[in-house]
């Protein structure tokens, strides 16, 4: 038998070091190196094993040249949905491991077993470690109790990966799916589950599985406080797409991100409204993230933004009040603090408005978390309307990009925010200058006000 050794590892970006060492030499952090046991090679015995004995074709290792590489894309497994074969880069890939990550109860367990559901033709083994088979029958037959029974999906109640791999080699599924890593634990590794040398240990396995066999695997992943997946960093480099998925337990709304895939774009944004019969696909979201009832209202401002290739209007909230303690506040939600600070310093110095002594706050409705640019001019426009407590007169909707001298910067892909502007009732939409040379204004119905600086857009607004 051969001698385990002993390695460690950093818990947050995962360097190893045959020693212990105070500071990571990658991520800088102090004190994150942990002890692990190394134990002998077993694991890819047992998953190649597996994989062997479960009848799938092993893939070979021998060297090839590029040019006999055929470049053709293998086919695409429809998961009948379209939001997630959106994140996913247009399906799931045969012999792919998939990490699944988000906060506890955002309805990760939700997502994936109304998915299986909807999969009756394929032979699927679900592998829980965290619920019993008479909770996943309830819930199963609240999401779909038609699809509910079908005999090609299996569930296994298993903690022990070497008893997931004999099941495996039985069942011969063409779909894997374990919820969650942090509960599976192999015999060769001596800690308990969840520890960095169980997490590591099994999802090699599992990739290894994948990899020689082209069954896709599925994990489901726990995440931090600090908002990043559990486990060591290197679990996000062994698999090959990390899908995040997020949202405000106090909304209906849930968004499925794509942070990492080696088969499609990490631009993909997937939409769900939470009910009571599982998550519905949002196809429009622009009609359920805006609201009706803010005629009047000063601080609220409409943009069309874009989140990967889907564009939409979001409505963007402002208070900015007297500073009742002496500092300032500046508190945001959905949007970057610091690029916050930026416009109001910008508000301040290019246009005038004095907001040293007033409290800012900001807020993107519906729980929404954005990151386009083409945010700042809504976020200026809240922000004095909120300050002045002048309303945005209704039919209003801008985009454009705010630099530090006040300039409004072009945005890209500025007919689709227009088309979505158009479709939804907009007579008005403030856009930068220079996007006037990218397309024909003409085919556009909506008035469009074209803009440089940051002052013209609020004589735009405020007159």
């Amino acid at each position: 038998m051969a001698k385990d050794k002993t390695a460690y590892v950093c818990e947050n970006c995962g360097q190893e070091s045959p020693k212990w060492i105070g500071k990571c030499p990658a991520c800088g952090q102090w004190n994150t190196f942990k002890e692990i046991k190394v134990a002998a090679d077993t694991a890819r015995q047992t998953a190649t094993h597996a994989a062997a004995q479960a009848g799938h074709a092993l893939r070979s290792n021998r060297p090839l040249r590029l040019s006999d590489i055929s470049s053709h894309d293998d086919p695409r497994i429809d998961m009948r949905d379209a939001e997630l074969n959106r994140v996913l880069g247009g399906g799931l890939v045969p012999g792919s491991i998939i990490l699944l990550g988000g906060e506890p109860g955002i309805g990760k367990s939700t997502l994936s077993l109304q998915t299986m559901l909807h999969l009756p033709d394929m032979r699927i083994l679900y592998v829980s470690g965290e619920e019993s088979a008479h909770q996943l029958k309830m819930r199963a037959e609240r999401l779909s109790p038609t699809e509910s029974q079908s005999d090609n999906f299996l569930i296994l109640c298993e903690n022990s990966l070497e008893h997931i791999f004999e099941h495996i080699k039985e069942e011969k599924p063409q779909l894997v799916v374990i919820d969650s890593i942090q509960t599976i634990a192999t015999e060769d590794v001596e800690s308990s589950a969840g520890s960095i040398a169980q997490v590591r240990e099994c999802a090699s396995s599992l990739l290894r599985f994948a990899k020689t066999s082209g069954v896709p695997v599925i994990l489901i992943g726990h995440i931090t406080k600090e908002g990043t997946l559990a486990g060591p960093k290197i679990l996000e480099h062994i698999v090959d797409t990390v899908i995040q998925f997020e949202g405000d337990q106090h909304y209906m709304y849930r968004i499925l991100r794509s942070m990492k895939n080696r088969f499609g774009s990490t631009s993909e944004l997937g939409i769900y409204e939470m009910q009571q019969t599982g998550l519905r696909q949002v196809s429009n979201p622009s009609e359920l993230l805006l609201t009706d009832d803010h005629e009047g209202l000063s601080g609220i401002a409409i943009s069309s933004a874009i989140e990967g290739v889907r564009p939409f209007l979001v409505e963007t909230q402002a208070l900015v009040s007297s500073a009742a303690y002496g500092t300032p506040q500046r508190t945001a939600t959905g949007f970057d603090q610091r690029r916050l600070n930026m416009l109001l310093a910008v508000l301040e110095k290019r246009v005038g408005f004095k907001l040293m002594q007033k409290d800012v706050f900001l807020n993107i409705a519906g729980g929404l978390r954005v990151t386009d640019l083409a945010m700042d001019l809504s976020v200026i426009a809240a922000v004095l309307s909120s300050n002045v407590d002048t309303p945005i007169e209704s039919g209003w909707c801008m985009a454009g990009e705010v630099g530090l001298s006040g300039e409004v910067r072009p945005v890209n892909r500025i007919e689709q925010r227009i088309a979505e502007a158009e479709k939804l009732g907009f007579r008005h939409i403030i856009i930068p200058r220079h996007n006037l040379q990218a397309f024909d204004r003409r085919k556009f119905t909506i008035e469009i006000h074209p803009v440089r600086k940051v002052e013209e857009a609020l004589r735009a607004l405020f007159g």
